[in-house]
């Protein structure tokens, strides 16, 4: 497969989704696996520019993340692309732990051979911002902006709470101590200061280099650094979808102005993909609405998901006990139990044409313990929530189906079988609509919304439903 600009893996099923939208987008052909692709995939897929693999390493441990990410390295080896991104949420959220970003440095950093490992700290179409090396995040759609770790929603984030704001202090327990930065002034200056300054923090060896981004405008820079870098040896991009939004930046630049683009104080080695820059899509349509009742999973405990479950008047809402479910889960219960009689009811009511939310937060009026999900294993309780969807889709397919919830989506869908998605249109900042790719006849073709729990207005269940 030659022609590859680009190899990035999702830490989470749904951050590999915004990734995968701000790739197309970008104009570049963009297919994303649900594992590590065979030779039959990859050849089905076509010619690509950006081939995405969505993992669930945010909820790792370092020992699963590590296991994790040795196939994905060498699938980057044997494909040789010039930039492997480590998508991670644009929050940061991680810890020692459980989705360690410096393990999946570690783990991924052998299978390159550029010195530079860059970090890009914000994505502002999201309400990202990095400043000083500080992260700042909108609470909500359009909220206000706070440091990261006085978010209403971060500082409490139930796995992995944000205590600290700078993103130095924050990766050095994850094992990047000697983390050098690149603060957002130096983007005043010119290309080859900036290109100078780069060349001397790396001369100290740091574990990787943080860019600060302020503004859109800061992109192209960032985009430049790792480009041109990357041409002249393999290299490792860690940040949201912001890397790629980078790297399209700089693409756009050198289109408009190649030699001011290009300027450097070395010497870049002729890539080995294409230079033509990528050529944006156009606007997409208006969002259409369903074709026939959407299934709505809803996993997240966010507060700005709560809203949009109690904003989504158009649906039938259905409780599933998570207590119950995991129980059932542990014990492989399968015929008579309370998650197939909960699957039946849903299968009537979408039959009659009704959208369904299923909610298993265990906070839903219809809950039976009215204990919150917190309590539980997320991991253990996003499988479960997965093998529940695929028995129920396998009675009653639809054609558009929405989860939400970082962990829920990563189990959900590794649970369905299918093997990609490629994306339609946009539905919001964050959120794409996709399609599956599935052998399975059931699924193949379906529409499908990943979301994260803090992204989305608070009628984003109706826009999923109704279009706009």
């Amino acid at each position: 497969m030659t022609g590859l600009k680009l190899v990035w893996y999702g830490d989470d099923f749904t951050g590999a989704t915004d990734t995968l939208a701000t790739a197309a987008r970008a104009g570049l052909r963009s297919l994303l696996f649900l594992g590590i692709p065979t030779a039959q995939q990859r050849a089905a897929s076509g010619p690509l520019d950006c081939l995405g693999i969505a993992g669930a390493s945010r909820s790792m441990a370092p020992a699963a993340m590590h296991a994790e990410l040795q196939s994905v390295g060498r699938l980057f080896a044997a494909l040789a692309p010039p930039v492997l991104h480590y998508k991670v949420c644009s929050t940061f959220d991680s810890s020692p732990t459980v989705g360690n970003i410096g393990a999946a440095i570690r783990a991924l950093k052998p299978f390159v051979s550029n010195p530079l490992v860059a970090i890009v700290g914000g994505q502002p179409n999201l309400g990202r911002y990095c400043l000083f090396s500080h992260l700042f995040a909108r609470a909500g759609s359009d909220g206000d902006v706070h440091r990261i770790d006085r978010h209403p929603t971060m500082r409490q984030h139930p796995v992995t709470p944000m205590g600290e704001a700078d993103l130095r202090l924050h990766l050095s327990p994850q094992g990047l101590a000697a983390l050098a930065a690149i603060a957002y002034p130096a983007y005043d200056d010119t290309a080859q200061a900036l290109d100078q300054r780069v060349d001397q923090l790396l001369q100290t060896a740091p574990d990787a280099v943080l860019f600060d981004v302020s503004r859109c405008t800061d992109l192209g820079t960032i985009g430049r650094q790792i480009w041109l870098r990357a041409r002249q040896q393999p290299l490792l991009a860690v940040g949201a979808s912001s890397v790629v939004q980078a790297l399209a930046a700089h693409w756009a630049d050198a289109a408009r102005s190649p030699a001011e683009a290009d300027a450097t104080g070395s010497s870049p080695a002729t890539p080995s993909t294409s230079s033509t820059p990528p050529v944006p899509r156009a606007p997409p349509a208006p969002l259409a609405p369903a074709r026939g009742p959407v299934l709505v999973l809803a996993g997240s405990l966010s507060p700005q998901t709560a809203l949009q479950v109690r904003q989504a008047r158009a649906f039938t809402s259905v409780a599933l006990d998570p207590h119950i479910l995991l129980a059932e889960a542990a014990c492989d219960a399968t015929a008579g139990t309370y998650g197939a009689e909960q699957a039946a009811m849903v299968t009537a009511l979408l039959r009659a044409g009704k959208s369904v939310l299923v909610d298993t937060s265990g906070t839903a009026p219809a809950a039976l313990t009215q204990t919150p999900a917190k309590d539980f294993d997320p991991a253990a309780l996003a499988s479960a929530c997965g093998t529940w969807l695929n028995r129920l889709l396998q009675q009653c397919p639809v054609n558009r189906l929405g989860i939400a919830g970082g962990d829920t989506s990563s189990h959900a869908v590794q649970a369905l079988g299918a093997w990609g998605l490629s994306y339609l249109q946009p539905i919001c900042p964050g959120v794409a609509l996709c399609r599956l790719h599935s052998d399975a006849p059931h699924l193949d073709g379906m529409e499908l919304a990943l979301k994260g729990g803090q992204m989305g207005p608070p009628d984003y269940f109706e826009l999923l439903r109704s279009g706009h």
